[in-house]
Order: C-alpha cells, then structure tokens, then sequence
C-alpha cells in the first residue's frame, strides 16, 4: 500500500511539473475589432430595429497601442515612413463586398493597411499580403490601392491608437483614424 502510494505521490509531481506552463504576459496593444456598418456585430443580434443587412461591408483588426505620455507622430512613428497603422501584426481589413472609399473601388477582399503620414497628410495604403508581422514585410508590388487623407487635428488627445466607424447614412459611412492630436477621415460607400 506504502508503494501505491508512492507511486501516485510521485506520479502527481510531474504532472503538475508538466503543467506548470508559465506564460508570456499579455500584449500591451490589445486587439480590437471594428465594423462597417457601426457596431454591425452586436446589433445583428441586439438591434434588430436598425434593419442591418446580413453581412458587414468590411471589418478591420488591428491593435491598439498607447501614447503612454510619449510624443508620436514625428517621434514612434515616424513621418515619411510606412507604418503598419497600429502595432504587432499589419492592421487587417476584410471586405464582404466591393466598396468605394473617398470615390476609389476596393474589391471584395481581405488586405492589409499600412500608412505613410506626413503632418499635412497621410496616405494609407490597401496591400494584398496578409499575415504579417509589422511593416517588415511590406512590397508595394502587392498595393492595390493607395488614397491620400488630409491630417485633421483632435481637440483632446487620443490616447490609444485608433480605429472607428460613424454611419452617415444607408450605405455611406466615415472611418476614423486617430492617435494622439492627429486624425483621418476617409468616406466609404457600400
């Protein structure tokens, strides 16, 4: 009985050895997930008075870091550089069905979003290479669409990078790009 006991006493050790998985700490850019139409995914189910279609226009993940008291555009990220418009990996942007965003078409599809911003404008580019991890990949033989945005300037700061939807109207609605005092605005019909 002594060495049945044994055995089990010993036997629990190394699986609880075995489980003792440490893991790494959480992000510090959490993910996020945004939708065209606004808050589509909730109100599919919550809203049904809001008369949704079946399908979002387009959905966008990204992460969201913060400024943490830090300058920046001109200083993190820098003007005149690709950037991958948030942290981690590129930000991610599927389209359920061909848009137009500020009067240019963006076929169905799923691309990745970069920017290269100057303090006058930015430029955000739509890429076909998915799945990467910053800018690091970047080719812009794989852009399909680049379409240029004038900085506007926030009244407070923002302090967590980003991205938000507002719906105009049945179809038309404005994306939301901001961090810190600078923003873009980019209309979107679909």
């Amino acid at each position: 009985m002594r060495r049945f006991i044994a055995v089990v006493v010993i036997s629990s050790l190394f699986t609880t050895i075995g489980f003792a998985q440490e893991f790494r700490g959480l992000d510090k850019s959490p993910l996020d997930r945004v939708y065209l139409p606004d808050h589509f995914a909730h109100d599919i189910k919550f809203a049904p008075e809001r008369n949704l279609p079946d399908s979002p226009a387009l959905r966008i993940d990204y992460s969201r870091p913060q400024k943490n008291g830090r300058q920046v555009f001109g200083d993190m990220v820098q003007y005149n550089e690709i950037w991958r418009l948030g942290a981690n990996e590129a930000t991610e942007i599927k389209v359920y069905k061909d848009v137009e965003i500020d009067g240019k078409l963006l076929r169905k599809g799923t691309y990745s979003m970069y920017a290269i911003p100057t303090k006058e404008q930015w430029t955000i580019i739509f890429n076909t290479a998915i799945d990467h991890w910053g800018h690091y990949s970047y080719d812009v033989n794989n852009d399909v669409l680049r379409i240029s945005a004038h900085v506007l300037k926030n009244q407070q700061p923002v302090e967590e990078f980003s991205i938000q939807f507002d719906d105009l109207e049945k179809g038309v609605g404005v994306m939301y790009i901001a961090w810190d005092m600078e923003r873009v605005e980019l209309t979107i019909s679909y």
